[in-house]
């Protein structure tokens, strides 16, 4: 039985891009992890999938699911260690199991390995940026709905929504999504600063 790891217990800030597919949340959790000079967690079934894709040309089935949510969470431990040693106690999260979780139930019927689902509940993030479809949708090899994009957005609003989980959703151009997002970390940052 495949085994995900838990979130590292420390007193870091974590905060996840969240939203469907094309809507900028690899390029803005870049510019914000190198705004603040933290740790950037990639996304790790792009890379997986990617590689999956150039060998075979066939893409996600629902038996990669488990392995892309180990390998995600071997990523995002691995920055909240070096997340000790930042200025700035945070790490930069391009995806969590969360969005893993959503997009089974979008590809597979509403079907979710428990395994996943209990690791995406266990999971804890201090700010959640959903990201809104007014930007332009960009074709890849992995990417196929450019036609569903409200309602997948809508999807994610609601599984936020339905787990009380902290969000904040960004609208608008790169730039003004990038301000958007510094303002709300900004004062996630205060915040936790204040309780200290």
């Amino acid at each position: 039985m495949e085994e995900i790891a838990g979130q590292l217990n420390t007193d870091i800030l974590r905060v996840v891009l969240f939203g469907p597919e094309s809507t900028g949340k690899t390029t803005l959790s870049r510019q914000l992890a190198a705004h603040y000079k933290v740790p950037w967690v990639a996304e790790y079934a792009r890379e997986f999938l990617q590689a999956k894709y150039d060998a075979t040309r066939e893409v996600c089935n629902f038996e990669d699911l488990l392995p892309i949510a180990k390998g995600q969470m071997e990523l995002e431990n691995q920055a909240a260690i070096k997340a000790k040693n930042s200025a700035v106690p945070l790490i930069i999260c391009d995806t969590d199991l969360l969005e893993t979780q959503v997009y089974s139930e979008i590809y597979f019927n509403d079907k979710v390995d428990p395994i996943l689902a209990k690791a995406a509940r266990s999971n804890q993030y201090d700010l959640y940026l959903l990201t809104y479809i007014d930007t332009p949708w960009e074709p890849d090899d992995l990417r196929d709905k450019p036609h569903e994009r409200e309602a997948l957005f809508e999807r994610f609003k609601v599984k936020l929504q339905n787990n009380s989980l902290p969000f904040s959703t960004l609208k608008g151009d790169k730039t003004v999504r990038f301000h958007q997002a510094i303002g709300e970390i900004d004062t996630l940052l205060k915040t936790h600063a204040a309780r200290r």
